[in-house]
């Protein structure tokens, strides 16, 4: 499967959700043709042919293979970013060579088809980059500095020329392993309720095309391919082009990483995990969201949130739900963590009876399910059932955790909670975080059974 296929698949309705508007302090208007006298020269700006044949020798195709066999077992796109061999390229699309070297290498190919290994220096798995070193093409290692050789490389755009909505941008890669390739779209301003910037990018993104660069007019580098929405036509996303510089700045003298890499991604998605708690109990809920009690229901800062009617048609149990859900995921290798979702259901059984409703709402609990990842990356969860009493408003409540076995002192989180109240009618609600500190996970465990109540 190829590497944004892969990553592909992890985008509900993207995420990936932090605040932020688009940027739009300055406009900038591309040169426009205008009519030239007879000497003086044509200013026109770079068509997508243009910009593809300039950034031609800067791009390369990423390539992770069975060590010692060849073989491919995935394929990305990634770019040169200085003259010494730097290489800025998706996480995901080094994922598997980077949790495990023993089993993979990284190539990349030039687009005259010249070959080099490649070794990875620092990673960024908050927002999915990756800072590799190339080799020489003749396959001489990267280690301990200057191959000797120097490369061209593509500039970043300046942070103070920001882009306008709509402004004509290039992404380039190579797509489904079929060639080098550049495609055209435009700029669309960052996505709404991401946690981390993301730009949305008017333009088809394929398979294979994951950490390829995409370009303004001009063939700087604006951003990172990284996803496409599946349900959609024309929807992609880029890596804002400031989080790879700050990563080349970071990374650029650093040693090569050769053991896997999980303690990294694990003190990174700590990071992560800290920053999350904190907005998402800052943000609170929302008010008036059901008539009888207080039911918790987040803000859209960095969520989305969905609601659907079911009304029986044959006398029996009437639902409404609401499902809040982060975009945004982090990767990492064989599945994604860092992430919150929210839901609740409202039943009216008063059609059912009070036996009837009581078994189809006890069956609604059990069914619940509380492995979401499959058990060689987590441990088994441990769950604590017990009744609690909001205010005069009684609660069954089950709290599991789940450790991660190569993430240390990472959990999963889930609360699940009934009212029990009436007979014939009641609330199931349950919260879900993954990739938690034990401390936060607590935190927010409280944070969500605290906020149920009567409705003021």
């Amino acid at each position: 499967m190829n590497s944004l296929r892969r990553r592909a698949t992890l985008l509900i309705a993207l995420s990936l959700g932090i605040t932020f508007g688009a940027s739009g302090q300055t406009t900038i208007t591309a040169p426009q043709a205008t009519e030239p006298a007879a000497s003086a020269p044509v200013a026109l700006s770079l068509s997508a042919r243009k910009v593809y044949e300039q950034a031609r020798s800067q791009l390369v195709q990423i390539r992770t293979v069975l060590k010692g066999r060849a073989s491919q077992t995935s394929v990305g796109s990634g770019f040169f970013v200085s003259r010494e061999g730097h290489i800025i390229t998706n996480f995901h699309v080094v994922a598997e060579a980077a949790l495990k070297p023993e089993r993979h290498d990284l190539v990349y190919v030039t687009a005259d088809g010249r070959e080099a290994p490649l070794q990875i220096l620092q990673l960024d798995v908050l927002h999915d980059l990756a800072l590799l070193k190339a080799g020489d093409a003749g396959g001489r290692s990267p280690e301990g500095g200057s191959t000797g050789r120097v490369f061209d490389a593509l500039a970043f755009r300046n942070d103070a020329q920001p882009l306008s909505q709509g402004e004509r941008i290039y992404s380039l890669g190579n797509p489904l392993d079929v060639g080098f390739a550049v495609t055209e779209g435009t700029y669309n301003g960052l996505v709404k309720r991401s946690f981390y910037p993301q730009i949305f990018f008017g333009g088809a993104l394929s398979g294979g095309m994951s950490g390829g660069p995409a370009l303004d007019n001009q063939g700087n580098v604006i951003g990172i391919n990284v996803a496409r929405r599946v349900d959609g036509e024309q929807v992609s996303f880029l890596v804002p082009a400031s989080f790879a510089a700050a990563l080349l700045t970071r990374g650029r003298d650093a040693a090569p990483i050769k053991t896997p890499a999980y303690p990294i991604v694990t003190t990174q998605l700590l990071q992560h995990q800290a920053t999350l708690t904190e907005r998402f109990i800052q943000q609170g809920w929302k008010p008036a969201t059901h008539p009888r009690y207080r039911v918790p229901v987040p803000s859209d800062e960095f969520m989305r949130c969905w609601g659907s009617s079911d009304p029986s048609r044959s006398g029996g149990l009437d639902v409404e739900r609401s499902n809040c859900v982060m975009d945004t995921r982090i990767f990492v290798g064989d599945y994604t963590t860092g992430a919150i979702s929210v839901r609740h259901e409202s039943y009216d059984g008063s059609k059912l009876g009070t036996l009837r409703f009581a078994a189809r709402h006890s069956a609604a609990f059990r069914n619940e399910d509380f492995s979401r990842l499959r058990s060689e990356h987590q441990t088994k969860p441990q769950c604590h059932e017990d009744f609690v009493d909001r205010g005069g408003l009684p609660l069954r409540a089950v709290v599991c955790l789940r450790a991660y076995k190569k993430l240390p002192e990472l959990y999963d989180v889930s609360v699940l909670v009934a009212t029990l109240d009436q007979t014939q009618a009641g609330v199931q609600g349950r919260f879900d975080a993954q990739g938690l500190s034990f401390a936060n996970a607590q935190k927010l465990a409280k944070h969500y059974l605290e906020a149920y109540g009567w409705a003021r």
